[in-house]
């Protein structure tokens, strides 16, 4: 028996398919000669819009008939010797019937009629199925949304009569959880029955249709996301390994409650382990060029609800190159790359202008685009060569004009420039260099018709410097996404798709205000709001608050993951061999808590101050302590050196900054600095300028130094509304971070010392390293949490909740060190966004770390009063 051809996507999109009878199709002028000749067996579908009869004969076409262009649907009462006076018999009598797959070829559909339809049903009693073909013949006569909720409420009734068949679970298998639930794919829902078990997730259509019971190991699962779907948080979609049976399945659920329910109990079996996807440590990983452009805008697309299982919120990329006309394309010319931080509407300045007019002369209502970049009919627009059957369904049984299709990448572009109605962007496809350009090229030999130039159309057209191969196209495309020109703008088209400016003020700034479907507040009207969605499609979930962070600026991510480029080799490979830490020395002769220490640049000698009043230096190399003094006549807080002299400067809870010569071993200077206790000290490298915090909520300024003295003393004081707990410049020296105890985040320039952001954090502030390019900061707080902040936009890339406080931090390349109240020394790679290890280093808090230039050591120091040296514990 051949396999049959009817498919869910024959029917309107959205349409329920309910059953199906085994059944003879008995042609309207089949006489008692031709009977054996003409009838047809088959199977006739009830579905909620239609009947649809697919013969068994792949040859002869499927006929749909749409109950809207029934005029009776009735038992027949006539007589025909041929069916033996049988009057289980199916009359239907239409103004309009559809041919389809008429030789089991996809073309347009046949709409042909007026006809009468005879329907022997071989086993199925026409008294038990008559009375749901006529509900459904009726609810065709209503309005719209009355007919969708009469659908609905037959889908319901239908759900709840279905049952799971245990005999489909293993032996040990236990029912956890049932729920009613659709299966959603492209165009199409399908209601059935979801079952959680112990050990898999089990989707049984009560149709019957496709894969029976879908099965999905719960070890198999990757990834679950809840899911907005038409408008309602009802999704859910579940990722599992790709070499599963069913690696990507999306549900919809009668209302939110049901689908957090399902959830919740799905994260609570012990079977399921999910890969960990956190949106600050992908955001941080593409920033280091860990992952592509490409792999990013993907996730991005997926945290905005954007799934390839929804037409009406298909991932959207953006339009990169701008020149289709060249034999030859320069990836390195800025020229060639359209402006990201516009719309695809604002890239002409000249239809922008018109379209501003427009709005202007709107009264309600407004909107400054008539459509998305993104709906189900320009997925298809682009995708009619791949998929078809999907352009049929949507476009009800029709392709679209031969001179409106995909025809040319060139005219695309242009059109989406020019034209006041087309602001579509474009889909992953053109980007994905694994499908090398299928969806270009008419493989399937459609018949798409004739052009106005009496051209057939064919494959698409692609621009001279594509050499006419869909493979080469792609690849460029591809390359001139993850090229640098790319990376350093690509957040601005993020800003506005996913971020802050898709609404509000800042979306009517850049130019970016589209129809809004979110705004509808009438869930009533929901047909009304379903064919908006499909018609016009919607934007993405806003994923971002504040402006997205820039990548860096690295090397190009070329398409192969091998072709990353590895940045410190030495650095990776050093910590990436390292099973954990090795405990070199220990130093206990500081009588109380080691508050701040630094090591030198080559790694010989370790100074440290203590609340104790001691400074000390300790040598590596002769494993001893080799000087101790007291300074001052309170706890020190802070000790940096200056550069090309051997002079420390100290601070002191006694209010006081001290300069101590070490050739001499005596302060040379000091000045009373602040109202209260100096708690912190940094040091400009360039000009010898002098930073420190206090207590006394003030940041103060001074002025170079000369011969170990304070020279010119103070040249600037800087406000805070308390008490400063740790200071960090930039690089380049031009900016300084400033935390606050109650939380604040003060970015100064230091050029005039004006502030250039401020930023709050609910509890204090205790540690802050700046990241070796200055763009982030690590972060600590008192309340356990561990952050880096994109600078500029303050977004948070990556934050963590620890068992303990943060009380110390050092960024060096891409290894940050972390130590806690808890005694516990963590190392990050920041490049991977990975924790290599952690260790309890201390008995109490760690107060102070540090690492040398060759990053062979480590360096803490603690409220144990103890001073560690550490060495990565290599395996050869």
């Amino acid at each position: 028996m051949e396999k049959e051809r009817f498919s869910l996507l024959q029917l309107d999109p959205g349409e329920i398919y309910f059953e199906d009878f085994s059944a003879i199709f008995i042609p309207p002028d089949t006489t008692p000669k031709t009977y054996d000749n003409k009838k047809q067996d088959g199977r006739l579908k009830m579905c909620s819009k239609s009947l649809v009869f697919d013969p068994k004969d792949i040859s002869k076409p499927i006929i749909k008939i749409l109950f809207k262009d029934c005029v009776v649907i009735e038992q027949w009462k006539g007589t025909a010797k041929f069916l033996n006076s049988n009057n289980n018999v199916l009359s239907v009598s239409c103004k309009e019937y559809v041919e389809l797959l008429e030789k089991n070829i996809i073309a347009p559909y046949q709409f042909k009629g007026p006809v009468n339809f005879l329907f022997l049903l071989n086993y199925a009693s026409i008294a038990n199925c008559l009375p749901q073909i006529c509900q459904l013949h009726r609810a065709s006569s209503l309005p719209a949304a009355e007919q969708a909720d009469m659908i609905a409420a037959i889908v319901h009734s239908r759900q709840s009569r279905d049952f799971f068949d245990p005999r489909w679970m293993d032996l040990y298998e236990k029912i956890v959880l049932e729920s009613q639930a659709d299966k959603v794919s492209p165009l199409v829902v399908n209601p059935g029955r979801l079952v959680l078990t112990t050990s898999k997730i089990y989707f049984q259509p009560y149709n019957k249709m496709g894969e029976y019971p879908t099965k999905i190991n719960l070890n198999s699962i990757k990834q679950i996301v809840k899911r907005r779907f038409l408008l309602r948080q009802i999704g859910l979609e579940i990722y599992s390994k790709e070499n599963s049976p069913n690696p990507h399945v999306y549900f919809s659920f009668r209302n939110q409650a049901l689908r957090d329910e399902f959830y919740d109990n799905m994260l609570n079996q012990q079977q399921l382990k999910l890969d960990e996807m956190r949106q600050d440590v992908v955001t941080l990983q593409w920033q280091n060029g860990i992952i592509s452009n490409f792999e990013y805008l993907l996730y991005v697309n997926s945290l905005g609800d954007r799934t390839f299982n929804d037409l009406t919120q298909y991932p959207v990329f953006p339009w990169v190159i701008s020149n289709y006309s060249d034999d030859k394309l320069d990836l390195t010319d800025p020229s060639n790359y359209r402006d990201l931080s516009k719309p695809v509407g604002a890239l002409n300045e000249i239809r922008l202008n018109r379209l501003l007019d427009r709005y202007q002369e709107m009264t309600v209502n407004k909107f400054l685009y008539g459509s998305h970049y993104s709906t189900p009919g320009f997925v298809l627009y682009y995708l009619a060569r791949l998929y078809p059957h999907y352009v049929l369904c949507l476009q009800s049984g029709r392709f679209d004009h031969p001179d409106r299709m995909f025809n040319s990448v060139a005219d695309a572009y242009k059109n989406c420039l020019n034209n006041m109605a087309d602001f579509k962007e474009l889909i992953p496809q053109f980007y994905d260099v694994s499908e090398e350009g299928k969806f270009l090229v008419n493989n399937m030999g459609i018949n798409f018709g004739y052009r106005h130039n009496n051209t057939k159309v064919g494959d698409v057209e692609l621009p001279p410097w594509a050499l006419n191969s869909p493979k080469h196209f792609i690849k460029t495309l591809r390359d001139a996404l993850e090229n640098d020109i790319v990376s350093k703008n690509l957040h601005n088209w993020i800003d506005l798709i996913f971020g802050y400016k898709q609404k509000g003020e800042e979306a009517i700034k850049s130019n970016n205000r589209a129809i809004d479907l979110d705004a509808i507040s009438d869930l009533n009207e929901r047909h009304a709001l379903e064919v908006q969605i499909m018609e016009f499609g919607q934007i993405p979930k806003q994923v971002f608050k504040v402006p997205h962070p820039q990548r860096k600026n690295v090397l190009m991510v070329l398409t192969e993951p091998s072709q990353i480029p590895k940045i410190d080799t030495d650095l990776n490979d050093i910590w990436k061999r390292a099973e954990g830490l090795d405990l070199v020395t220990n130093f206990n002769t500081h009588k109380h808590t080691v508050s701040n220490l630094f090591i030198s640049e080559d790694g010989s000698k370790i100074t440290s101050v203590g609340h104790d009043s001691k400074l000390k230096v300790f040598s590596l190399s002769q494993n001893k302590q080799i000087r101790s003094a007291n300074v001052g006549r309170m706890a020190l807080s802070s000790c940096i050196q200056l550069p090309n002299a051997n002079v420390l400067i100290i601070g002191s809870w006694d209010n006081e900054i001290y300069l101590y010569d070490m050739d001499y071993g005596k302060v040379s200077d000091k000045i009373v600095a602040h109202q209260d206790a100096v708690t912190c000290l940094c040091l400009d490298m360039k000009t010898n300028v002098v930073i420190s915090g206090s207590t006394d909520c003030t940041v103060k300024i001074w002025n170079g130094l000369n011969n170990n003295k304070f020279i010119h003393c103070l040249k600037n004081q800087l406000e805070h509304n308390s008490a400063i707990n740790c200071l960090s410049l930039n690089s380049n020296n031009n900016n300084l971070a400033v935390g606050t105890e109650d939380g604040d985040l003060y970015i100064w320039e230091t050029i005039n010392f004006t502030l250039y952001k401020k930023y709050n954090h609910s509890t204090s502030i205790t540690a802050l390293s700046y990241s070796p390019d200055g763009l982030k900061l690590a972060i600590g707080t008192s309340d356990k949490v561990f952050k880096i902040i994109d600078v500029d936009t303050g977004l948070s890339v990556f934050n963590k909740t620890l068992n303990s406080d943060v009380t110390a931090l050092k960024w060096s390349d891409h290894l940050l060190l972390l130590g806690c109240g808890d005694g516990i020394l963590s190392i990050w790679d920041i490049f991977e966004v990975k924790l290599i290890f952690e260790i309890a280093a201390h008995s109490g808090a760690i107060k102070t770390v540090d690492i040398p230039t060759a990053k062979d050591l480590i360096v803490t120091g603690g409220q144990d009063r103890s001073i560690k040296v550490w060495k990565p514990k290599v395996i050869n």
